[in-house]
Order: structure tokens, then sequence, then C-alpha cells
């Protein structure tokens, strides 16, 4: 883009990502500019298509006005400046009332069958699948990033040599199969209230995994405190609301998955502050920290995990 085209759009706040977003403002309705040079793929093509199936499945996601991929960047229909994070932040009743609307879209967006639709450039791109692998990629990245800035070189060594055999430990303790359309970061920032309804946004990462880890990642969200008795009454709707649900085997896939997801995101989190001079995101860690806490305590499949986090992480873990 030419300096001559920034000058008719604002720059809005953006999120972790790479990406940069503009509002370009127009008589009958404004867009949002997307802007990705790196990445561009993932952040403007995948991100068009997940939109594309989300809309034929009747989810409210922001539609393609234009594209010129060549120039780096994607315009998109703008669904405001209200997330149901600050719906939710300034209400002090009635949370609940949100959160089974959430739930509800959940619902819609895990009977999503389609995996495959055809994007911008004419090709079809297919939803990958969330293989275990990944998962312990995505998790390795605490001991990649937060360790380090916390143990001696000694002790990193050690530590992570027993940590990354309990990721894998825990990993083939999942029971359910990755067979549900999962938006990965399904949580209250990324979605919008827009014309009475809510929106989806930041859905580049969608893959077909494990039905209990949407789920986790709005429960037991790093951004957005709740209490436990209205973590569990959000959990008990979905429960009662969803379909095929065995009780057990779901709970062990939302307690693995969520502390899986919580260590991913402390070292994400550290990263970002390290690397790329992100530094307010080291402000949710403890809480992160809360949240592992929580379910670790609960399930004896991370007695072992509690050991290792315990003797180096004493502090942290008994937060």
């Amino acid at each position: 883009m030419n300096l001559k085209f920034f000058e008719n759009l604002k720059q809005i706040k953006g999120d972790a990502s790479i990406r940069k977003f503009y509002r370009k403002k127009n008589k009958n309705k404004n867009s949002i500019i997307v802007f990705a040079k790196k990445e561009k793929i993932k952040n403007l093509l995948i991100y068009d298509a997940v939109n594309k199936i989300l809309i034929k499945n009747k989810i409210y996601a922001p539609k393609l006005f234009s594209e010129n991929y060549r120039k780096n960047f994607i315009e998109i229909e703008d669904f405001g400046n209200t997330t149901i994070y600050q719906i939710l932040k300034s209400k002090k009743k009635n949370k609940f009332f949100f959160f089974k609307k959430i739930i509800d879209l959940l619902n819609k967006i895990q009977s999503i069958k389609d995996k495959k639709i055809k994007s911008f450039n004419n090709k079809f791109y297919k939803v990958k699948v969330y293989e275990h692998k990944f998962l312990l990629t995505e998790a390795k990245l605490f001991c990649d990033w937060y360790v380090p800035k916390n143990l001696s070189k000694k002790r990193v060594f050690i530590f992570n040599r027993k940590l990354k055999k309990q990721l894998k430990f825990l990993i083939s303790k999942i029971i359910l199969k990755n067979d549900t359309f999962v938006h990965r970061d399904f949580h209250v920032s990324n979605m919008m209230y827009h014309n009475k309804k809510i929106g989806l946004i930041d859905s580049q990462d969608a893959l077909i995994g494990n039905k209990a880890y949407d789920l986790a990642s709005l429960i037991d969200d790093v951004r957005f405190k709740t209490s436990n008795n209205l973590k569990n009454k959000i959990y008990n709707y979905y429960l009662k609301t969803s379909n095929k649900v065995i009780h057990n085997k779901f709970k062990n896939d939302f307690e693995i998955l969520s502390v899986l997801r919580n260590l991913k995101i402390i070292g994400i989190f550290t990263r970002l502050a390290q690397r790329d001079n992100k530094k307010s995101y080291l402000k949710f860690i403890p809480y992160a920290w809360k949240l592992i806490n929580l379910r670790i305590n609960k399930n004896k499949v991370f007695e072992e995990l509690q050991k290792i986090l315990k003797l180096d992480f004493s502090k942290e873990i008994n937060r």
C-alpha cells in the first residue's frame, strides 16, 4: 500500500499477531483493512477462508469486500468497536446471560461439517487436523521461553527434560477424537457485539480438533477473570445443551487441554515481551498460573506434573 492509501485510513488497535488493522470510512458503510506482510497466507487467505466456512454455517463472521493479496491486504466487514469482553467487564450482574449466548454459538460452531472451501485465490483450502504433535509443540513454548527466563541454566535442562516427558504423558491421556471444528482462540476478546449479534473474529487458526478445546479457551481465559462458581455454571450449561457428551471423558480432556493451553500461553506471552517488546502481556501470566493450579489440584492425572512444577515454581503453583 502506498502512503496516499494510508491517509484515508485510521489505524485501530491490533492483537498479539503481526497484522495491522485500519478502519476505512465510507459514506454508506465502514470497512476494516487487514494488512499482513509476513505470514500472509495464514493472516489473509486462510483467515478469509475460515470466515467463509463460518458464514456458510450461519455464524456471524466478517465478509470479504475486496482483496489485494499482492499488496498484502484484504478489506472486510467492520463489526465496530464493542467486544463481549468490554460488555462483561462493565456488568456486575447477569454475566451468565451472555455466556449462555456464547455457549449456544459454540454449539453451532461444533456442528460445522465443512472442512474445505474455495478461497479468494480460487483454490481450495482444507482445514487441518489439530494433531497431538502440534499440541506438544505448543505446550513446549513454556519450556523454550518462560523456563530459561526464570531458572538457572543447570536447572533449565533438568526441569525441561522432566516436563517434556510429562507433557507427552498428558497428551497420551486425551480420550476424544479430533473430529470437531475448533476456533482455537474462542474467548470473549475475540467476540464483537454488533447489530445485536455476537460476531466472531480472529479465526485464522481454526483446526479440526478436540470438542473440549474451545470450551477450555472460554472458561479458563487468562484475559478475563471469572469466579469458580461462574466457570462451573458455564461448563454445566454446555453439558446440558451439547450433543453426545460423555461427562467423564469430556472432563478429562477439558482439564488436560486447559493446562496445556495455559502453559502455552505463558510461553507465548513471555515471548511477546522478550522478542517483540509487548510487555503488557506479562500481566496475564499470574492468572494463567492460577488457572493451571485450579485444574491440576483436582485430577490424579496431574500428580506428577504438580510435583515437577512445585519443585521449581512453588511460588507460582501455590499462588
